[in-house]
């Protein structure tokens, strides 16, 4: 007897399904791009119109003879070349040697300031990360220049260094009788070491405050395995402290240098308009030749070459300095 199989009947194919349609990898991506750009676009408008053109405009600015005469219609004045920079380098000039003067006064004023704020900051630091009763409100006390605005706390300099009644004479002349003249501070050779004293008020919180973040990270487990060794604390500040926050210090120098080479605020509040010849820095030089002596070309010279002078020393030292990839972790 035999069997035949039967074929199992085959049903009707039906409608096919959509399948769903995924969007283009490249479409996506394209989509990411153009929101990304609308993002920052207000942040580039912004960069161009506060600091991109105006530095287009002052590079342009520094090769015409751009005075009162010409200021009216200052785009058709007469393009002169580099005789704004001969002028501004040119030791015989008046211009030229007193930007050569306020360069050198300012290269002190930035070593003197930046390494005095330092010294303090490193030993507040180092003092405030041990424990003691108070330490909260000590660092409190040492953040309040920092909280407090420049133009502010300037302000309260200036009328502290009053000749007639400030703060400053009546101490040292009717408390401590140290002199019979009350000294000027604000104008003479006194203003170069109210402008230093004043600054480093000013900068050295920051310092302090960067200083003190560097600090908090070393592991206190190397101080105590230093001390077993009978490593004194002179010793361990040298061989532990420094290296440990090489990279903080790099930074803080780099940054607080650049402040105080385009320090324009504090000169500018602290003696007006027009700084006395003895504490006259490049910053406040440009201003009154530029808007008081109405010499834009020779203004836009001194700013061009201040420029470069440190984009030039801010390359070197990043590249010379500061920590370079794997080197970060060390």
């Amino acid at each position: 007897m035999t069997t035949t199989a039967t074929r199992p009947d085959t049903a009707a194919p039906g409608p096919a399904r959509p399948v769903p349609q995924q969007p283009r990898r490249g479409t996506q991506q394209r989509k990411d791009r153009r929101l990304a750009y609308l993002l920052i676009l207000p942040a580039v408008l912004l960069e161009l119109l506060i600091h991109i053109i105006p530095m287009i405009l002052g590079v342009w600015i520094a090769f015409i003879e751009l005075d009162q005469r010409s200021l009216r219609n200052w785009l058709q004045a007469p393009f002169i070349g580099l005789d704004n920079f001969v002028r501004g380098l040119d030791p015989t000039s008046a211009i030229g040697s007193e930007f050569l003067a306020s360069a050198g006064r300012t290269t002190i004023y930035v070593v003197l300031t930046l390494g005095i704020s330092w010294v303090l900051a490193m030993a507040g630091a180092v003092f405030l990360t041990s424990s003691f009763r108070g330490r909260g409100l000590l660092r409190t006390l040492f953040l309040v220049p920092y909280a407090i605005p420049t133009y502010v706390g300037t302000l309260a300099w200036g009328f502290m260094l009053n000749q007639q009644d400030g703060v400053v004479n009546q101490i040292i002349v009717d408390m401590l009788g140290l002199t019979n003249d009350r000294p000027y501070w604000l104008i003479g050779d006194n203003s170069f070491i109210s402008l230093v004293v004043v600054s480093i008020w000013s900068m050295w919180p920051f310092a302090f405050l960067m200083l003190l973040a560097a600090l908090q990270n070393v592991p206190t487990e190397v101080y105590e395995a230093a001390s077993l060794d009978g490593a004194s604390n002179w010793k361990q500040f040298w061989t532990i402290t420094l290296p440990m926050i090489r990279h903080a210090n790099a930074a803080l120098v780099l940054i607080l240098g650049l402040w105080l080479f385009n320090q324009f605020n504090i000169p500018y509040v602290l003696f007006g308009p027009q700084s006395p010849g003895q504490a006259l820095l490049i910053s406040p030089l440009i201003y009154q030749n530029s808007f008081l002596l109405w010499d834009f070309g020779a203004g836009g010279a001194m700013s061009f070459l201040l420029l470069l002078a440190l984009l030039v020393v801010s390359v070197f030292y990043i590249r010379l300095v500061l920590p370079k990839g794997g080197d970060l972790d060390d």
